[in-house]
């Protein structure tokens, strides 16, 4: 994802998608509920998003993501559930604050970082057996909650 937008930019092309996903229409209301600001804020971000051919937004109307803005949404919504998944479901982050930091350092990794992130995330759940969790992921999250080894854990 470029820089051509700011992160806060992208939290409300992310939170067009996300309503889209549960509700026929997107009203500025529904935006503003979904990030806690008021609707002013809403109506000069969704001027910078039609500016940048992402939306769009008919005075008083219906919020709707152009392709572009629907394939770049799309992307950060990819970024923003595989970063609290890993934070989450990997780390053992509890829940609130995965997404929380999720939303604070999606915004901010290079495309090399993410990328590596997605793959470890994607090996991971492919590499799980029957829900169960390989033995060194275990390992970790008995380490992480201890703070030392489990018994016949090898070292280096």
């Amino acid at each position: 994802m470029s820089r051509l937008m700011s992160p806060a930019l992208e939290d409300y092309l992310e939170s067009i998608l996300i309503i889209k996903k549960e509700k026929e229409h997107v009203r500025v209301k529904d935006v503003a509920k979904f990030i806690d600001v008021k609707p002013p804020s809403v109506i000069e971000a969704l001027k910078h998003l039609e500016e940048k051919n992402l939306v769009v937004h008919e005075h008083y109307g219906y919020i709707k993501l152009t392709n572009e803005g629907l394939n770049q949404a799309e992307n950060l919504y990819e970024r923003h559930s595989t970063l609290k998944k890993f934070l989450n479901r990997i780390l053992g982050i509890e829940e609130k604050t995965a997404e929380e930091d999720a939303c604070k350092i999606e915004h901010y990794l290079s495309k090399e970082t993410l990328r590596k992130i997605i793959d470890f995330v994607k090996f991971i759940e492919t590499y799980s057996v029957e829900g169960k969790n390989p033995d060194w992921l275990e390992n970790f999250y008995y380490f992480s909650e201890h703070q030392k080894r489990p018994e016949g854990c090898p070292k280096k």
